[in-house]
């Protein structure tokens, strides 16, 4: 972890709530907690042995629900294919304990079978959906397909999976009912509670991140793809190790279980119970499979459409789900909490080698769409300290360069060097890791995170989160802490981003870009929008990056007043090519210059003014 030291004026920010909000956010876990012991415990006392095998079967297909939760509710990964790794691990015991028999070393390679098996599908599959330029729409055919595959396969093979008809009446766990009541309760409820500290984590908050916006994760640093594949991975066990306890409770599998049937309905449980709670898919899995079974004796031709209105009912009318309906009431004093201390973070002088090469070199680069050529020929070099203003009219390709410089693959030709790193066709998290940061026009930010965890996510490759639990200390740059004073960012951690002002989410993207500790810094128009007063610290702060801090940016920015007061340097593109570079008295006063912004020469002496106006 990166060295911290405290700052005394942003450590002042820190303010601790009442007493009663501390009571409220601790009384909550507290009182789930209570009652999961009390229903575990006392369920075998007071529920029929029917009930009871229900519940059971419903706990285990609730895990799985779980899983469900979080990589489509807190992940923005909407998976049809989890119920294809629960049959996987149901299988694993059905097959092992029919083909093998049941002894205690056959339970234990059941166990690994689920695991291992379901983990190399999980690892094969992920990689497949979330390969570099898939699109989460792609990802989500992926996961239908893959049920269905399994399903094939499963019908295929015989009497070695029993076909159409499964594999029953193989030999199990000689346990009592009450015993199976327990172990399934305590594996869901652990499960659940393990979910519920990563989702709150600061780690877990990079889920959310790449739900609300993965481009700008990847140009924080973030390999989004290894993510979501690890996630993929570890939601595999899970439904695997639920498929196995099934499997092994039951003594029945069939291809259902792996089917695509499944995966919608734990979808459908997922949504009902509300999306992104946890509890939500806790409550929708084993409410409506206790429903289930109970309607589908009393009322055997009319129980599916009573479930089927329930749930279109539950989406037009409670669109996020029952649970945060029945919640509301309590999330209401447990809203807010302490906010972070912010301290200073020190650099880290890996991260700034002392070097005499150039910060940004591009040689030849271009850019072509079929036969429009956008960039052609381009070469650029920019050294630590400097600001380069990159100017020219709508059009000119200054947009398409930056992408050039923070992308391996969107160029067509040439060679591009960061900090001496040849950037090939690497990706953008790969780029960041040579020390690039870019901010975009639009302000690109975390809507649904508060401030603080803006820039909690935006620091994850320099000091990593931890998985289980939420820190209470920020720690940034010095520069970073600087556009928070500035902008008085600091006496809102606890805001969302999107509720905050224009401004406000311009600073907060450019603390985020900050916070990765770059050497180079792209800004795309960072003053759009703004006021005139906003203009100026935003200024003033971009000229300490270069000056003080010694950064290398490199400024996109038409209002030609404003880069005039902060660049050391113009570079001048036109029609794809470097037209001129020099200072900004040499570039205002080009003949060649005045012609392609005022359309023709001008001879007197307004043409700064004529210039200047056409440049906003």
């Amino acid at each position: 972890m990166a060295n911290v030291k405290s700052s005394p004026d942003v450590a002042e920010i820190h303010r601790e709530p009442p007493f009663g909000h501390n009571a409220a956010r601790v009384r909550g876990p507290l009182v789930v907690a209570g009652l999961t012991v009390l229903l575990l415990a006392g369920g075998p006392l007071v529920f029929s042995t029917y009930l009871l095998n229900v519940l059971i079967q419903a706990f285990f297909f609730a895990i799985v629900a779980v899983t469900v939760d979080i990589l489509w509710g807190y992940t923005g990964y909407l998976t049809f294919g989890q119920s294809a790794f629960f049959g996987i691990g149901a299988y694993a015991a059905a097959l092992v304990f029919t083909h093998g028999g049941f002894s205690p070393g056959y339970a234990l390679l059941a166990i690994g079978l689920a695991i291992v098996s379901s983990a190399a599908v999980a690892a094969l599959f992920g990689w497949l959906s979330f390969y570099r330029g898939a699109s989460p729409f792609f990802a989500t055919v992926m996961s239908l397909v893959l049920p269905i595959v399994l399903s094939q396969l499963l019908l295929s093979g015989g009497e070695w999976t029993g076909s159409s008809s499964g594999l029953t009446g193989y030999s199990t766990f000689d346990l009592p009912l009450d015993a199976w009541y327990w172990i399934a309760g305590a594996g869901l409820a652990l499960v659940a509670a393990l979910a519920w500290y990563f989702v709150r984590s600061d780690g877990g908050r990079v889920l959310v991140a790449i739900r609300d916006n993965e481009s700008r994760c990847a140009y924080l640093g973030i390999n989004t793809s290894i993510v979501k594949i690890a996630l993929l991975v570890s939601a595999a066990i899970v439904a695997g190790l639920a498929g196995f306890g099934y499997g092994a409770f039951s003594g029945v599998v069939a291809p259902e279980l792996t089917g695509f049937v499944l995966g919608t309905q734990l979808i459908i449980w997922v949504a009902l119970g509300g999306r992104g709670t946890l509890w939500g898919a806790v409550a929708g899995a084993v409410l409506i499979n206790v429903a289930t079974s109970y309607l589908s004796g009393s009322m055997p031709f009319a129980w599916q459409l009573i479930l089927g209105a329930a749930f279109v009912l539950v989406i037009v009318l409670l669109p996020q789900g029952l649970v945060p309906l029945l919640i509301k009431p309590f999330s209401r004093a447990t809203r807010g909490g302490a906010q972070p201390i912010l301290v200073e973070r020190e650099i880290d002088a890996q991260r700034h080698p002392a070097g005499t090469e150039a910060a940004l070199q591009m040689q030849g680069v271009a850019k072509h769409f079929g036969s429009l050529k956008v960039l052609q020929g381009i070469d650029l070099e920019a050294n630590a300290g400097e600001l380069v203003g990159l100017i020219g009219p709508n059009g000119a390709g200054k947009t398409t360069l930056m992408r050039c410089m923070s992308d391996g693959a969107a160029r067509s030709a040439g060679t591009v060097m960061l900090c001496g790193h040849d950037i090939r066709q690497l990706p953008p998290e790969r780029c960041v890791q040579f020390g690039l940061g870019r901010k975009f026009q639009n302000a690109n930010i975390f809507d649904t995170l508060t401030v603080a965890q803006c820039l909690r996510i935006a620091s994850t490759i320099v000091d990593r989160p931890s998985m289980f639990r939420r820190s209470h200390s920020l720690a940034l740059p010095a520069y970073a802490l600087e556009v928070m004073r500035a902008t008085r960012l600091n006496e809102k951690l606890g805001e969302a981003a999107k509720n905050l002002s224009h401004g406000e989410q311009q600073a907060l993207e450019l603390a985020m870009v900050l916070a990765l500790e770059p050497r180079i810094v792209l800004l795309d128009e960072p003053t759009a929008g703004l006021t005139k007063t906003e203009r100026t610290q935003i200024g003033d702060i971009l000229a300490s990056l270069a000056h003080r801090y010694g950064l290398c940016c490199l400024l996109v920015e038409h209002d030609l007043d404003f880069v005039e007061e902060i660049a050391t340097r113009i570079v001048v593109l036109h029609q794809g090519r470097i037209l001129m570079q020099g200072s900004f008295s040499e570039v205002v006063s080009s003949e060649l210059v005045r012609t392609i912004y005022a359309g023709t020469a001008q001879p007197n002496g307004n043409d700064d003014a004529i210039v200047q106006g056409n440049a906003r």
